[in-house]
């Protein structure tokens, strides 16, 4: 027997939800276009003969056991030694940070103010004091750098040929590649996501033309940029700094021949916290910007209005809405009882999600294997969940294949494992987001370097 009212009532929840997951997929489809621009296009640059002048920005915080080699790796490279200033910027350090930076040969400032703790502080005391004390506009450009990073020899040669390229107008970022990739299964997955966000992104989006983001360190501005001092110090300054620029009309162009190197946390608490931390970070520039962003999207006259969609979707809490479709959708099918009162809950619900005899359902949509199926929601979330493991694993896969040469050597089981559990790296994402919301004075604390097997300068 067909239960009508029952079977009506599944069929209008699943129309409704197949067409706003559909819309959702919609929104975010480019994504996998710059995904294949990234594996198979790449942007080159002609080598300059025109070498700037640039100042090396690095940020430490007890970085006692990393600065040293930075600015060892930035001395090694091929770049004109007398074009390169270090500075550093000894930040509430409790440690030996800025001795070791002094014998290191960088010019080093310390900074002491426990309410100003994010790395954006760092930036605007420093820069403040190289305004005062050298001039910002003594320098063509900034780079940018984590105490922790360290960089190929002919980086700054790259780096210097792509800001050239575009005048010295935009700002560019480079190849973030994991200095210890090989330490344990945390810090590969930290490495490929790094890897999956340089290759598949970065390098796709300027390959086509869109505006990239900064993501961390590892890139180069322009002097004027900071003539009136350094004003992101929030705790992601660097989605800020994103969403500024594409507001402003211009765009952050990515240089793939440009590798850097940062060390990733290794172990699983210290991982969640950071995260936590650029969710509550790119939750505050969603509702600051949002606005901006939206307006800029409708005006006519906005150039690069791609860049500027690209930037709005990056910056809105996507993971959340995700999560809270869901949610709604299980609330819809519990109140399933409600559209055929003669029949016992228990049953309705076993025949909702496990899809029992005497449901027919023609119009549930599974949308990834883009046909309509019948069963219980329950299968159906089943299947789905496999689909989506499989399909964000192989991503993992293919990124290891075509960076193997830059990622290097692996042991291969922690590949395996790393490809294994890369789908749960990714979908933790939602209970970190939901964490990140609810959060209350979420401040900034450092994470601990000095990773014995990181690659050294």
């Amino acid at each position: 027997m067909i239960l009508l009212a029952l079977d009506n009532y599944l069929n209008i929840v699943n129309i409704v939800f197949t067409i706003l997951f559909f819309i959702m997929t919609l929104i975010v489809l480019h994504f996998a276009v710059i995904a294949i621009a990234g594996i198979f296009a790449k942007k080159k640059y002609p080598e300059s003969n025109v070498y700037n002048r640039y100042g090396c920005i690095i940020p430490a915080r007890n970085e006692e056991n990393t600065v040293a080699d930075l600015i060892t790796s930035i001395r090694k490279t091929k770049y004109p030694q007398d074009k390169l200033d270090i500075f550093v910027i000894a930040h509430n350090c409790t440690d030996n940070t800025a001795k070791i930076a002094r014998e290191a040969g960088a010019i080093v400032y310390e900074y002491n103010n426990p309410n100003e703790c994010t790395m954006g502080y760092a930036f605007k005391y420093l820069f403040s004091c190289i305004e005062k004390d050298y001039k910002t506009s003594s320098y063509d450009g900034f780079f940018l750098f984590n105490a922790d990073n360290i960089v190929a020899n002919d980086y700054f040669n790259k780096m210097n040929d792509a800001f050239n390229y575009y005048d010295k107008k935009y700002i560019i970022t480079s190849f973030r590649n994991s200095r210890n990739f090989n330490s344990n299964v945390m810090a590969g997955l930290y490495g490929i996501y790094f890897t999956i966000g340089s290759r598949l992104e970065s390098r796709g989006r300027t390959a086509l033309n869109i505006s990239t983001r900064v993501q961390g360190t590892g890139y180069v501005v322009n002097s004027d940029f900071v003539k009136d001092g350094w004003k992101y110090v929030t705790l992601t300054e660097d989605w800020e700094l994103s969403a500024d620029q594409v507001l402003a009309g211009n765009q952050i162009k990515y240089c793939d021949a440009a590798v850097f190197y940062d060390e990733q946390p290794t172990n699983f608490k210290i991982m969640w916290r950071q995260r936590v931390r650029w969710s509550r970070g790119h939750l505050l520039v969603f509702f600051t910007r949002m606005k901006d962003l939206l307006s800029s999207l409708f005006t006519p006259k906005k150039h690069k209005s791609f860049s500027i969609y690209d930037t709005t979707i990056n910056c809105s809490p996507y993971c959340l809405a995700l999560v809270f479709l869901f949610v709604a959708k299980i609330i819809c099918l519990l109140l399933a009882p409600l559209s055929d009162l003669s029949m016992p809950v228990g049953e309705v619900y076993k025949q909702v999600f496990l899809g029992a005899s005497g449901i027919n359902n023609p119009f549930a949509f599974d949308f990834y294997t883009m046909s309509f199926t019948s069963g219980g929601y329950l299968s159906e979330l089943i299947r789905n969940a496999a689909i989506g493991y499989v399909s964000t694993a192989l991503v993992a896969v293919l990124t290891f294949i075509i960076e193997h040469k830059r990622i290097g050597k692996m042991n291969f089981f922690l590949k395996v494992a790393i490809c294994l559990l890369w789908p749960l790296f990714v979908f933790i994402q939602f209970p970190i987001d939901v964490q990140a919301i609810m959060s209350k004075n979420l401040g900034w604390k450092p994470i601990p370097h000095g990773d014995k097997k990181s690659k050294k300068a």
